[in-house]
């Protein structure tokens, strides 16, 4: 394979496997709670800074802060406080509005998307700079015009591993089967001694902790973070959701491919195509709500009247 095709491929791969793992977060909230969580960008964009405060904290004690060691513990913290941070929001506020129209929930979370950007922008020392962020990994691997990024292999590699983790605890075990039973009928699910408040909090977690690596991979994508840069990534990762299907794993992951070819494809063949990427990304978000309103992959929701 020609090198330069290679790394075509490799990049439209690297960027379907960070938008899945926003985009899966989106399916799986609007799923089970049937909300749209629109500031589900900005908390996985959380990770990053709080990664680089533990980078800091941590260079004050024997774990030296640009190693290996330092790095999966800030990462791991990262990661944990971020999906505590998506029970505390729903808590504090998605929570209240379970009952109201879907209406007041968007409004409400797009506000709490702004809210959760200035306060970044307000707490973090510098707050409004663009802040390097560090590889994650370096080097490469194999040979010739087969080499390929070792970052690049991470996430690919640790999306697979991801989404395949969440499929079989959906799937598989005694909490995907209890998540199910919320999704599909929530007073059914109480009769069965299931306390849907309770999944609830475990869902926000399990979709902002893995939103939470989208956003770490983003920034190392990048090699900065920038206090405002959960806007896009909301955006990208809810517009594969609703390519996909809102509510449909398997839908997420394929808008989540469409959007990263057709990113990859713009850049490589348009003049300034870096410019515009995004434009064809959501000339196809209204394709296909044209077409088929409901996503490739979702299911028309019937209501009687």
């Amino acid at each position: 394979m020609d090198a330069s095709l290679l790394q075509y491929v490799m990049n439209c791969l690297v960027l379907a496997s960070i938008y899945t793992l926003v985009a899966v977060g989106f399916s799986l909230l609007f799923g089970v709670l049937n909300v749209i969580h629109f500031s589900h960008g900005d908390v996985s964009i959380v990770a990053p800074f709080v990664t680089l405060a533990m980078l800091q904290a941590l260079a004050s004690t024997m774990l030296p802060a640009d190693g290996a060691a330092a790095l999966l513990v800030a990462l791991a913290a990262a990661v944990l406080a971020t999906g505590a941070i998506g029970v505390l929001l729903d808590w504090l506020v998605i929570g209240r509005f379970r009952q109201a129209p879907a209406m007041m929930a968007l409004v409400a979370t797009v506000a709490l998307g702004t809210v959760i950007r200035e306060l970044i922008r307000t707490l973090y020392p510098q707050g409004s700079n663009p802040k390097p962020f560090p590889g994650l990994l370096t080097g490469r691997l194999g040979s010739g015009a087969v080499a390929v990024q070792a970052y690049d292999v991470l996430v690919i590699v640790a999306t697979l591993v991801i989404v395949t983790a969440l499929f079989m605890l959906l799937r598989h075990t005694p909490l995907g089967m209890r998540i199910r039973a919320v999704a599909g009928d929530r007073d059914i699910a109480r009769l069965m001694a299931i306390r849907p408040d309770r999944i609830f909090s475990i869902t926000f977690f399990i979709a902002s902790a893995v939103g939470a690596v989208g956003g770490v991979f983003f920034a190392s994508y990048a090699g900065v973070v920038r206090f405002d840069f959960g806007i896009q990534l909301g955006l990208i990762g809810f517009s594969a959701a609703v390519i996909g299907g809102l509510g449909s794993m398997h839908g997420a992951i394929l808008g989540a491919l469409l959007i990263a070819g057709i990113d990859t494809v713009v850049q490589a063949t348009v003049p300034n195509g870096a410019s515009y990427r995004l434009v064809f990304s959501f000339l196809l978000v209204i394709l296909v709500l044209v077409l088929k309103p409901t996503g490739i992959l979702g299911k028309p929701v019937y209501e009687k009247v």
